[in-house]
């Protein structure tokens, strides 16, 4: 029997990371600001973004980079493999992204790209999408 709730909405998502500064240097270059923390023993801090949009880095992983356990190995694991982002312009955002040094690590669609792949300093993958 299916269960009613009422979802409003996206409250934040989580993302495991080693160095918060680091990791907050990124998300800035998406528009993110420091919102609160770090608080707790795994000192998570929230950053948030204009849209409404809030992330969490919680600081509590082992090593600086190591692979991917969801993207980077053959055997597909279940999780939650990225988080995908708004955008209105892929090309301004390539350019933008090249830039500020951070490489493009794939691209879905060809005429037009529809959306741009980066990793974050920890792995994980956030996709820019504009559609």
């Amino acid at each position: 029997m299916p269960v009613h709730c009422s979802v409003l909405g996206l409250a934040h998502v989580g993302i495991r990371v080693h160095d918060l500064a680091r990791s907050q240097q990124f998300y800035k270059l998406f528009g993110f600001r420091p919102a609160w923390g770090p608080l707790g023993p795994e000192q998570v801090t929230a950053m948030t973004h204009p849209s409404g949009l809030e992330i969490n880095l919680i600081v509590n992983a082992s090593a600086p980079k190591s692979s991917n356990i969801l993207m980077d190995v053959p055997e597909k694991h279940a999780g939650f493999t990225h988080i995908a982002l708004k955008i209105g312009d892929v090309a301004a955002t390539e350019a933008a992204l090249v830039a500020a040094g951070v490489p493009i690590t794939g691209r879905r669609g060809e005429t037009p790209v529809n959306a741009l792949f980066v990793r974050d300093p920890d792995g994980n993958v956030v996709e820019l999408a504009a559609d």
